[in-house]
């Protein structure tokens, strides 16, 4: 172990407890101390240094923005909570790998999905270490789940990142509720880093958006979530896209409660179901759909073949997802339901009630 030679040990602090003073730990950061070896970081930030440092980290674009922004107002009590002493939330853009997000197997999606949520996650940890060893606090919440379920129905989430990323200039929020990035379109996924310091340049906002209206995510939603006037149906889109998450668990396992036997409870849940509840328990869970941003075209490094020939678009990216035969998740009585079966008659419609209690007031998207 290494201690401090009898030279080099510093008199008691006076402000200290006489054992805590003599620790050999506490002797030696007094010690640097006098040797002024402990220098303070910039006060401000470099951003040109900080974009380099998160690209080098894995991101694919990044910006800063000031928690003091005017867009950022509903997230400075949940960032100080977060992270006492917050000034800035880095905002990072992963690019996800088009064709995989827009396959009609969920499992390559969602593997497309949750590979990127690891990087992101990856990637933001490495910042905020580089930024604690610079002498700053920082902090990175995580990308998507594990979120903080003891406040489930409520936000779950510590910092809205969709919020903070079009705030710092990284994209637009769409009609679909996924943020459109200008040159990699809506198939991004989003990290936020905290830290206690300003920064030298921050992000701006678009002064355009980057969805080009086209209704594609109108038109492959298979819950009627999105509609061609801009509203949203947040429990539509949940209780089916999140059937394996949350409310959905808690609605297959009360239907396992409430089963008499092993007949009972397959007469109400498929074997396909079953698999597939299994899989999302043993691995990362599985969405359901993501349409609304497999279909997207936004973006400029997205836009050029549904440009060349829209209609070879629709039969390739938006026709397939449409025509899979698929069970859809709704609530009884819905507006949902109603829409499904009209607008999609060959996929199997199944009502689910009991884990869903819908909130008073709908949570934001983070």
């Amino acid at each position: 172990m290494t201690t401090l030679r009898d030279a080099e040990r510093q008199p008691p602090d006076p402000k200290l407890p006489a054992k805590l003073a003599a620790h050999p730990s506490v002797q030696a950061v007094l010690a640097r101390r006098k040797a002024g070896d402990v220098a303070s970081p910039p006060a401000v930030i470099d951003a040109a240094w900080l974009r380099e440092l998160c690209l080098a980290a894995g991101a694919d674009d990044a910006a800063a923005v000031s928690l003091d922004h005017p867009d950022l107002a509903g997230e400075r009590e949940h960032a100080l909570a977060a992270l006492p002493g917050t000034r800035t939330l880095i905002a990072m853009a992963f690019r996800m790998n088009r064709d995989n997000c827009r396959s009609p197997a969920r499992s390559v999606a969602n593997q497309e999905f949750h590979q990127t949520d690891e990087q992101a996650n990856h990637a933001a940890r490495s910042v905020t270490q580089a930024l604690q060893d610079a002498g700053y606090r920082a902090l990175n919440p995580s990308v998507g789940f594990p979120q903080e379920m003891d406040r489930y129905p409520g936000r779950i989430w510590v910092v809205a990142h969709k919020t903070v990323a079009v705030a710092a200039g990284l994209g637009v929020m769409g009609l679909h509720r996924n943020v459109i990035h200008p040159k990699f379109g809506n198939f991004v996924l989003l990290a936020t880093v905290l830290v206690d310091a300003q920064v030298s340049e921050y992000g701006q906002a678009l002064d355009y958006t980057p969805c080009i209206d086209c209704k594609l995510c109108v038109a492959a939603c298979p819950v009627g979530a999105i509609s061609k006037d801009g509203d949203f149906d947040f429990f539509a889109c949940t209780t089916h896209n999140y059937r394996e998450f949350m409310s959905g668990f808690t609605d297959w396992a009360q239907t396992v409660a409430d089963s008499q036997d092993a007949a009972d409870y397959r007469s109400r849940v498929t074997d396909s179901e079953s698999a597939s509840m299994w899989q999302s328990l043993s691995s990362p869970p599985g969405y359901k759909s993501g349409y609304c941003l497999a279909v997207c075209p936004g973006g400029e490094d997205v836009l050029g073949p549904y440009l060349e020939d829209r209609k070879t678009f629709m039969d390739t990216v938006l026709r397939p997802l449409q025509d899979k035969e698929e069970t859809l998740y709704v609530l009884p009585g819905s507006h949902a339901q109603e829409y499904a079966q009209r607008r999609f008659p060959h996929k199997p419609v199944k009502e689910v009630t009991g884990g869903w209690q819908p909130p008073a007031k709908r949570p934001a998207s983070s």
